[in-house]
């Protein structure tokens, strides 16, 4: 392994108690001061990413269900996609899901899995999963709750908790787009798996949720194009 990707900073001091949530690009830039403060590899990775988007959305059921639709697909597979179930599926909510027959997933364009995935949150919400109040729990103790429902794994659950609770210490490493651009970044050939990944990433706490934003911008550049999160989980 290369020695840059070898060389893991000291967690940056700060008082997590202290710590606030992601909700504007001041608070991306505050993270991503003292994430270079504290590692100045990522210097460089900031100067060549450009702007480093806040990607927050709306806490519930729509925002979860964007998430599950776009794994493992392109920016704009994902965009098409949710846009005809939530055309399909007007108001996008689970009621209407759960009433729905194949042909709507199907017209969609979505898989088996990721179907089954959307019914299985669907059928939770109902049985009284409050997607809203789970973003104002502990990172750990949210992730549990979701992880619980059939077909949503750790990836699925820490995206939706990045985008839709900002919480500022979260790094998805099976994320196949940080492994390469952390890869890229640092100097690791072949990029790093999801274990090394969350070794190396260890060092940027308390700002991983932003860290995971840079990492993301600078795959873009590498790619030429956006970079939506790309996990392991969809079938």
């Amino acid at each position: 392994m290369h020695s840059a990707i070898a060389t893991v900073t000291a967690p940056l001091e700060q008082d997590r108690s202290a710590m606030h949530r992601i909700r504007s690009l001041d608070d991306v830039a505050i993270g991503l001061d003292a994430l270079c403060a504290a590692d100045p590899r990522l210097i460089a990775v900031r100067s060549a990413s450009g702007p480093v988007p806040l990607r927050l959305s709306e806490p519930g059921f729509a925002s979860l269900a964007s998430i599950i639709v776009g794994q493992q697909v392109s920016t704009a597979s994902a965009s098409a996609i949710f846009g005809r179930l939530a055309a399909l599926a007007n108001p996008l909510t689970p009621e209407a899901l759960l009433g729905a027959d194949d042909s709507l997933f199907r017209q969609a364009g979505l898989s088996g899995g990721k179907q089954r995935a959307l019914l299985a949150v669907a059928e939770a919400v109902k049985s009284g999963l409050d997607l809203t109040h789970l973003c104002e729990l502990d990172a750990a103790e949210a992730i549990a709750r979701l992880v619980a429902v059939k077909g949503i794994g750790p990836w699925t659950a820490q995206v939706y908790l990045l985008f839709a609770a900002g919480h500022p210490d979260i790094f998805p490493d099976k994320d196949v787009a940080l492994q390469t651009a952390v890869g890229q970044a640092l100097g690791s050939e072949p990029r790093p798996g999801d274990k090394a990944l969350a070794v190396i990433a260890e060092s940027w706490s308390p700002w991983r949720g932003v860290a995971a934003r840079l990492f993301w911008a600078y795959y873009r550049t590498l790619r030429g194009r956006d970079a939506v999160p790309v996990g392991s989980e969809a079938a």
